[in-house]
């Protein structure tokens, strides 16, 4: 899940993390230089192919964090049969399927926006969705959210639901979705961790270990965060690569000289060891790409599993986590780069929505969740990028990026979780565009935001600010505000909430 600016957010974003360069004159819109110009719309969109290049290497390198971290977050959890995907093979997949997917949308739908796996969807994968089936379920589960999703966008429902939310409910997910993740960043890198006797205690979570930051890896955590913190705030491109760069560099060093060794040794726990890695530099660097989890996906088994209700419901839960983001992020994109039409809608919308719904099921299809658009392609589009030609720049380069996976079985948690942490902080900066004076809304929002990291889970934000907003406004007698389809999402997350006695009637 990549952080979407709301339409009406001022043009200073905290993702533009550098100023627009100086592009000089643009070239004459009227007369393209060749068919490659004419079909990609160059000189019409006022670009030049030097700036897209440029652009496509902003947004590679603003993003390219994701095969690091995708690999991290889905490789630390376990199915229902405590089987766990192996972390190179994610980070190939990761790579590819981004790699085609942002050259498929620099092609089709001709917009500088860039695709990878959902930050948030993985996240729902991982710790909600697979501990109770197989990967291959729910990976599943993700094609067919991909499939729905594309076939929302074909006969224009997609539209309707998108404007059946309000606009600063849809914000609220966003930003939920954003401490969510940094909860997941400060837990997997041991920085807040359970207090022993929390069954005993009125505190049930604290700061590292009895309340102190007393191991390396703790502390290569605190420090990377500070880095990414300061790279950030000088807006310093491909800040978040360059802070796990650096934090893993750090880490290898401290393994070097402390030996400090994993988390858990011959089956027991060493609260001082590193988390999922031990940072050692591997016996090599370029490797060819292990592509063994493509395919490894099943549609149907998850169904016989767990019952008809669970699926569904993790499968709408997805649709919706997925489901507003590219809306968002394509006309925020649309909107940096001077690319919208009168009623606000970027070139070639459709596409851009199909394209998106074609990433969801083939991130499914590779095991590596559900892929979408990235909002970090604004650095793309603050370099001069106006195309799809600045998509095969940085199509290419995750293409590449697949032989570098062997590097990214040397990231521990603590250096990859403090992107976490900082995107986290980047997708709730949209918090300020939510009315706090209104409750009707304004509580449906501080549910949906507070009870995703404090359930740790994202589908309980979503179903609690959906539920409590029909509530609000039916208490209100304001029931004709609600858009009649909102009803029907409202009573499907009812049925979410209940499936426990529903199931327990049923089966």
């Amino acid at each position: 899940m990549r952080a979407t600016r709301p339409v009406d957010q001022p043009d200073e974003d905290p993702m533009s993390i550098a100023p627009p360069a100086d592009h000089g004159t643009p070239p004459d819109p009227a007369h393209p230089r060749n068919a490659f110009d004419r079909y990609f719309e160059i000189s019409a969109r006022r670009s030049t192919t030097g700036r897209e290049i440029r652009g496509g290497f902003a947004t590679f390198f603003t993003m390219a964090y994701i095969v690091v971290l995708n690999p991290l977050i889905l490789g630390g959890a376990e199915d229902a049969d405590g089987r766990t995907l192996a972390i190179p093979a994610l980070a190939a997949a990761t790579a590819l399927v981004a790699g085609l997917m942002t050259i498929l949308m620099g092609v089709v739908a001709r917009f500088p926006i860039a695709l990878a796996a959902g930050l948030g969807v993985n996240a729902l994968v991982a710790f909600e969705i697979a501990p109770q089936m197989t990967w291959a379920d729910a990976m599943g589960l993700v094609v067919i959210e991909g499939v729905l999703i594309g076939i929302l966008v074909l006969t224009g429902l997609r539209t309707a639901v998108f404007r059946s939310v309000p606009t600063q409910l849809k914000t609220a997910i966003g930003v939920g979705i954003g401490l969510f993740l940094t909860i997941i960043g400060l837990v997997d890198a041991g920085f807040v961790r359970r207090v022993p006797d929390a069954a005993n205690s009125t505190v049930p979570v604290g700061l590292g270990i009895n309340g102190k930051i007393v191991s390396w890896p703790m502390l290569v955590f605190v420090v990377g965060l500070l880095v990414t913190v300061v790279l950030v705030v000088r807006r310093v491109r491909g800040a978040i690569l360059i802070g796990i760069l650096a934090s893993t560099v750090l880490a290898v060093v401290v393994e070097a000289i402390g030996n400090i060794g994993p988390s858990f040794v011959d089956g027991k726990p060493n609260p001082k060891g590193w988390a999922l890695n031990v940072p050692e530099l591997p016996k090599q660097v370029v490797d060819l790409p292990d592509l063994s989890l493509l395919g490894n996906f099943n549609v149907l088994d998850s169904w016989t599993r767990v019952g008809w209700l669970v699926p569904l419901m993790f499968v709408f839960t997805l649709l919706i986590t997925d489901f507003f983001d590219t809306m968002g992020t394509m006309v925020a994109i649309g909107q940096e780069g001077d690319m919208l039409d009168e009623q606000g809608t970027p070139p070639r919308a459709k596409e851009i929505l199909l394209v998106d719904s074609i990433a969801a099921a083939a991130g499914g299809a590779a095991s590596v969740s559900s892929n979408t658009s990235y909002i970090e392609s604004a650095a793309g589009v603050g370099e001069g990028a106006r195309t799809g030609v600045a998509n095969l720049v940085t199509g290419v380069l995750f293409l590449l990026a697949m032989f570098l996976a062997p590097l990214s079985a040397i990231v521990p948690f603590e250096a990859a979780s403090t992107a976490l942490v900082v995107v986290g902080f980047l997708m709730m900066t949209a918090v300020r565009t939510i009315d706090w004076t209104d409750y009707e809304i304004a509580i449906p929002a501080f549910l949906t935001i507070v009870l995703m990291p404090f359930t740790y889970s994202i589908s309980n934000g979503i179903g609690a600010g959906v539920i409590s907003y029909v509530l609000v406004k039916l208490a209100k007698g304001k029931a004709r505000e609600v858009h009649p389809l909102l009803y029907g999402v409202a009573a499907l997350f009812v049925l979410y909430f209940l499936r426990g006695p529903i199931e327990s009637v049923l089966l």
